[in-house]
C-alpha cells in the first residue's frame, strides 16, 4: 500500500468512527460492508475509536466554551454500534491527524420542519435561522458560519463578522452575508433571495451581485434576475402572510402546502398563471372558497387536499 493509500484508509476509519459515534447514525449496512471489505479495516476502526476517546478526553481538559447548536428535528432510533476493539494504540493516528484537525473536522447535521410547522434555530455565534413549514437546512457543528438550504424557505438573521463571513448555499447559488436579515426560498428549480436589512453578496466568486434592503434575485441555473420587494414582505410568512408579485400559481400552491400543512395541487391549465397579492393564512386554513376568490380559480376540496382548477 502506498503512503497515499494508507492515508486514505486511515481517514476513512476516522470518518466511520466519528459517524458511528453520532447518536443519529443508522447506516449500519454500509458500515458493515466497509469493515468486511478488508480485514485491516477493523483494526483501523479500533484505532480511530481509541483516538476519538483520547481527543475527547483532551478536549474536556480545555477551557470551556459556550456553544449552542440545534439538534435534528427527528433523531434516528438508537442502535448499539458493533465493537471491534483489540487494544490498538491511538497515538500514531492522533499525531497524524492532530488535535486541531479533529476538532475542526466537519460535523454536519440537518434541521427540518414538517408542513405547517415553523422552527427557530439559534447558533452559537448569535445568528438565528427561522424555518418555514416543509423546510430543511444543513448545518455544521464545526463551522456554524455556513449553511445550506436544501428545501423550503429559511429566514436568516446573521450576526455580521467581517473576519468570518456567513456563507449560504441554496442549489447552485452561493451567498455571503454583509450584516444581514434575508430570506432564501427554493421553489422547484428556482431559488429566490430577498433582503430586509444589511446586504447579501450573490455568487461572490462570479457575478458578485450585491443585494441591499428591498432588493431580491431569482436564480434558475446560472441565470440571475434582479428585482424589488417590499422590506415588510421579507419573511412575512412568520406572521402568516404570503406576498407575491407575479409568482406562478404552481409556486403559490407549493407555498400553501408547506405553510398550511395541507396538500394544495394545481392543474396544468392554471399552473403558470401569475398572481399578485397577499394571502392571509389564518383566513384560508378552513375556507377553500376564500382561496378560490383570491386566486380567481375553483378550489376542489377532497380527502387528499385542495386542487386549484379553472373557473367554469
Amino acid at each position: 500500500m502506498t503512503a497515499s493509500q494508507h492515508d486514505d484508509a486511515r481517514h476513512a476509519a476516522v470518518d466511520w468512527a466519528a459517524r458511528v459515534a453520532d447518536p443519529a447514525f443508522d447506516d449500519w449496512d454500509a458500515f458493515t460492508d466497509w469493515l468486511e471489505a478488508d480485514p485491516a479495516h477493523a483494526a483501523r476502526y479500533d484505532a480511530a475509536v481509541a483516538a476519538l476517546a483520547a481527543v475527547e478526553a483532551e478536549v474536556a481538559r480545555l477551557p470551556a466554551a459556550t456553544t449552542t447548536v440545534a439538534a435534528p428535528l427527528r433523531a434516528a432510533p438508537r442502535r448499539r454500534a458493533p465493537r471491534w476493539l483489540g487494544g490498538a494504540v491511538a497515538a500514531g493516528l492522533l499525531g497524524a491527524i492532530g488535535l486541531t484537525a479533529w476538532q475542526e473536522r466537519a460535523r454536519p447535521y440537518a434541521v427540518e420542519t414538517a408542513a405547517g410547522e415553523q422552527r427557530r434555530v439559534a447558533l452559537a455565534d448569535g445568528s438565528v435561522l427561522l424555518l418555514a413549514g416543509g423546510s430543511r437546512v444543513a448545518l455544521d457543528q464545526a463551522d456554524q458560519r455556513r449553511a445550506s438550504v436544501e428545501r423550503g424557505e429559511v429566514l436568516f438573521r446573521v450576526r455580521h463578522d467581517p473576519a468570518r463571513p456567513f456563507r449560504v448555499a441554496a442549489g447552485d447559488l452561493a451567498l455571503t452575508d454583509l450584516g444581514t436579515v434575508f430570506d432564501v426560498k427554493r421553489a422547484g428549480a428556482v431559488t429566490r433571495v430577498a433582503v430586509a436589512e444589511g446586504a447579501v453578496l450573490v455568487d461572490p466568486d462570479g457575478a458578485a451581485l450585491r443585494l441591499d434592503p428591498g432588493e431580491a434575485v431569482s436564480a434558475r441555473g446560472d441565470r440571475l434576475v434582479r428585482g424589488l420587494t417590499a422590506v415588510a414582505d421579507v419573511g412575512a410568512w412568520r406572521d402568516g402572510r404570503l406576498a407575491y408579485d407575479g409568482a406562478p400559481l404552481s409556486e403559490v400552491a407549493a407555498d400553501l402546502s408547506r405553510q398550511l400543512g395541507r396538500r394544495v395541487a394545481v392543474v396544468p391549465a392554471v399552473a403558470a398563471r401569475p398572481f399578485r397579492g397577499t394571502l392571509e393564512l389564518a383566513r384560508l386554513r378552513g375556507d377553500p372558497a376564500a382561496l378560490g376568490a383570491l386566486l380567481d380559480v375553483h378550489v376542489r376540496a377532497g380527502p387528499a387536499g385542495w386542487t386549484l382548477e379553472p373557473r367554469e
